[in-house]
């Protein structure tokens, strides 16, 4: 089992992200894992800036910590080739530290462009070729492609890596697992549902199985309810409406009637080590076995603190 760190992008700026990695490596991580938006989910949180970028930069200041998107959509916003180019090359200067977890995006972040955004059938046909049109790409030479949704013209990645990257492919039900299982190399999930991981395998999947788990450290328990409340409620509001809404105001709306009792039962919160090795548990019991602890506390150097000096050597054997 690896145990990876979750940089928000949304809130933290660019500068302040690149020193938690270092920290997480520090620390006993195993990667880190950002995720790539173009707006943050509530005004509030403030940020977000370009993560490829941010992780280049991260790759240059660390040595050995695995680096991870925590997802891409290849389909919208950006075109595949650009994802494939991209990856590549964060795949080099890393030392090949690197995984592309992708996903079929939210209309947060990919109306920005002009381009609408299609319906989950529709996004789940456009991400399978995206996917399919990176693999050519990263064959090397001078590729074209001609899909319903998506086109290639003769592209051609000149600086690919020795081995490609690890793809993760994002999944909620059984339609986006199969995708995983046919075109990557691993799953990606926000929830310990084992259906998920069942429907990989049946799809002939075998590769690393990762899951953001959510939790709020703090040293009181309500004040880490609060953190948790002000920036990160929108995660309570479930996946048809965090892939639909258009904009952070929407979702300020709409979290708005989250209470804290309703923090409680999406978080692990609070200073016990045994609620957030319970929370863990779930996700491991599931059969995921990348495990990336996404802390909504209010102090990411206490959580890091806490995860070196006192999770980890909890975490560890459930693997």
């Amino acid at each position: 089992m690896q145990i990876g760190y979750k940089l928000s992008s949304e809130g933290f700026g660019p500068q302040e992200l690149i020193r938690q990695a270092v920290r997480a490596e520090e620390a006993g991580f195993d990667f880190v894992e950002m995720s790539d938006h173009f707006h943050p989910w509530l005004d509030v949180q403030g940020h977000s800036s370009f993560t490829w970028t941010v992780l280049g930069a991260i790759a240059a200041r660390t040595g050995r910590i695995g680096l991870a998107t925590g997802v891409t959509c290849p389909t919208v916003r950006y075109h595949p080739a650009i994802i494939a180019q991209a990856a590549a090359t964060l795949a080099i200067v890393s030392d090949g530290r690197f995984t592309l977890g992708v996903g079929a995006g939210e209309r947060l972040n990919e109306h920005v462009v002009g381009r609408g955004f299609p319906s989950v059938r529709g996004r789940h046909e456009r991400l399978r070729e995206a996917l399919e049109i990176i693999r050519l790409l990263w064959r090397g030479g001078y590729r074209s492609y001609e899909g319903r949704h998506l086109q290639l013209e003769d592209a051609r990645v000149f600086d690919l890596p020795a081995e490609p990257p690890v793809i993760a492919v994002a999944a909620s039900g059984p339609v986006s697992a199969a995708i995983a299982a046919e075109y990557g190399d691993g799953l990606f999930a926000t929830e310990p549902k084992p259906d998920l991981v069942e429907a990989y395998r049946r799809g002939g999947g075998d590769g690393p199985r990762y899951a953001e788990v959510p939790l709020a450290w703090a040293p009181d328990e309500q004040q880490a309810v609060r953190a948790a409340w002000e920036t990160s409620r929108w995660a309570v509001t479930g996946w048809k409406v965090m892939s639909e809404l258009p904009n952070p105001v929407n979702f300020d709306a709409a979290s708005r009637t989250v209470t804290d009792d309703d923090i409680r039962a999406q978080f692990a919160v609070g200073p016990d080590p045994d609620t957030h090795v319970a929370a863990v548990r779930k996700y491991v019991d599931a059969g995921f076995d990348h495990l990336v602890l996404q802390n909504a506390g209010p102090d990411p150097d206490g959580f890091i603190d806490f995860y070196r000096d006192t999770l980890a050597a909890r975490l560890r054997p459930l693997g």
